[in-house]
């Protein structure tokens, strides 16, 4: 069960605590992009996120799109908030986030994925060692190829909180 479990929860990606991740020797944040930064049907970046990006930028971060969406998804992101990415990571394969260490040759304690699903960007980073935030998905609407996991999402965090393992809504840093 422990796969499942993030190293830090927050409501959103407003609510995480950017300097503690750089005190732990962060220096890459990867970032899912549908219901983590914008609802799956929204193609244009807002204010509040382009502001974030750019403080994110400002204090050293290399920041990375990292999605299971397709180039085409995340081409107006990536231009928008001027990062890179990585598209069709098949999260939580651990293929490309291998790859994304070896690209900017980073080692595993210098990189979080930060996301709004367990069975993907909290189980993918926990395989490869790197620090995992999990976030509230922004949309209670999903596409449909999304509900099938939500669904197992829901049990699996059901059976954390019968253990005392893991609290929807209890945040944590």
């Amino acid at each position: 069960m422990e796969k499942y479990i993030p190293d830090v929860y927050q409501k959103s990606i407003y609510a995480i605590d950017y300097t503690k991740l750089m005190e732990k020797g962060i220096k890459c944040l990867l970032f899912d992009v549908d219901n983590t930064l914008a609802p799956y049907h929204i193609k244009n970046v807002n204010d509040k996120l382009l502001e974030l990006f750019t403080q994110l930028k400002e204090m050293g971060f290399q920041v990375v799109l990292f999605s299971n969406s397709g180039k085409k998804r995340l081409k107006p992101f990536k231009e928008e908030l001027e990062v890179d990415c990585c598209a069709n990571a098949r999260k939580p394969n651990p293929k490309k986030f291998l790859h994304v260490l070896n690209t900017y040759h980073l080692s595993e304690n210098e990189v979080a994925i930060i996301g709004d699903q367990m069975l993907t960007d909290i189980v993918g980073g926990n395989r490869v060692g790197i620090t995992t935030v999990l976030v509230n998905p922004i949309s209670l609407k999903d596409p449909f190829w999304t509900r099938p996991g939500r669904s197992r999402e829901k049990r699996i965090m059901k059976k954390l909180r019968d253990r005392d393992l893991f609290v929807k809504g209890r945040y944590y840093e």
